[in-house]
C-alpha cells in the first residue's frame, strides 16, 4: 500500500471519529445545557412552537428524552407501515385512521419508505401533513384508478414533503379553504385518458363572510395531466413562477379570486 493511500485512508478515519466526536459533544451540550433542566411539560410547549420539518425534527435526534418529547402525539400523529404496535398513542397504519383521529391543528407526521394508500379522503379540520422523509420522494401517497382523488380539502389545511401520485383523476381536489402545497411531488401517471387527470383541481365558490378560499404552490414538481391546474367557481390561476432544473421543473403560483 502506498504512502499516499495509507494518509488519505488516515485522513478519513480522522475526520469520522471527529464527525462522531462533534456530534455527541453536541447531544451532552444539549442535555446538560439549562433548558434540559425544565420538566417534561415545558419543554414539550417549547417544542409545540418549533416547525415540525426540519426543526422539530432534528430536535428528536438528540437524545432519547428529547426524541420522546418531540415525538409525543400531542405534538403530532404518525401514519407508520408496518406498524410497529397498536398499544403506542398516537400512531396509526393508515392515513386515514389518522385524519378521522386528528383534532383541528393537528400535524400528521407521514412515515417514509413505504406507498400509503389515499382513496379520496375528504379532510374537514385544519391539519398538516408532513412527509417525514429527507426528500418528497421517500413519502408516497398513491390514488388508486377509480378515486376522485387522493386528498379532497375542504378546510385550510397545508402538505409538505410529500409525493402524490393519481392514475387517474386528480391528486388534490380543493372545495374549499386556504390550502398550501410545500416542497412536494404532483404526478399523474400516463394514460390514454390523460385529458381527464389534472395534479390540481379547485372547484371553491365564492367565499362566505370571514372565510377566505385560495390555493399556494411553493418549490413543487408537477407532472403529467392535461393541465397543471384545473379551476372552477370564483378562482383563478395567478402569479406563476417556475424554475427549470436539469430534470425537473418547480413551481410557485396562486390560485385566488378573480
Amino acid at each position: 500500500m502506498s504512502v499516499a493511500c495509507v494518509e488519505s485512508r488516515g485522513r478519513g478515519m480522522a475526520e469520522k471519529a471527529e464527525a462522531i466526536a462533534k456530534k455527541k459533544w453536541a447531544a451532552e451540550a444539549a442535555v446538560n445545557s439549562p433548558i434540559s433542566m425544565l420538566d417534561d411539560g415545558c419543554l414539550m410547549h417549547i417544542f409545540s412552537f418549533l416547525s415540525p420539518i426540519p426543526d422539530r425534527y432534528n430536535t428528536a435526534l438528540v437524545c432519547h428524552r428529547w426524541l420522546f418529547l418531540a415525538c409525543h402525539p400531542r405534538l403530532w400523529l404518525r401514519v407508520e407501515r408496518p406498524i410497529k404496535t397498536t398499544a403506542e398513542p398516537g400512531v396509526f397504519p393508515t392515513l386515514e385512521a389518522a385524519i378521522s383521529a386528528a383534532r383541528p391543528g393537528d400535524t400528521i407526521l407521514i412515515a417514509a419508505g413505504s406507498t400509503h394508500i389515499a382513496s379520496s379522503i375528504q379532510i374537514k379540520k385544519t391539519l398538516c401533513l408532513i412527509g417525514a422523509g429527507m426528500n418528497p420522494d421517500d413519502t408516497v401517497l398513491t390514488c388508486p384508478r377509480g378515486a376522485d382523488s387522493a386528498l379532497e380539502f375542504l378546510s385550510t389545511c397545508k402538505i409538505a414533503n410529500l409525493t402524490i401520485r393519481a392514475e387517474l383523476g386528480c391528486c388534490l381536489l380543493h372545495r374549499g379553504g386556504r390550502l398550501t402545497i410545500e416542497g412536494c411531488v404532483l404526478q399523474c401517471e400516463d394514460n390514454p385518458l390523460d385529458y381527464l387527470s389534472c395534479p390540481i383541481r379547485s372547484t371553491a365558490t365564492n367565499p362566505v363572510k370571514g372565510q377566505l378560499h385560495g390555493v399556494t404552490v411553493a418549490r413543487t414538481r408537477i407532472e403529467g395531466g392535461a393541465k397543471a391546474v384545473c379551476t372552477s367557481g370564483a378562482l383563478v390561476l395567478q402569479h406563476v413562477r417556475a424554475i427549470y432544473s436539469r430534470a425537473s421543473v418547480f413551481f410557485w403560483f396562486e390560485v385566488g379570486e378573480k
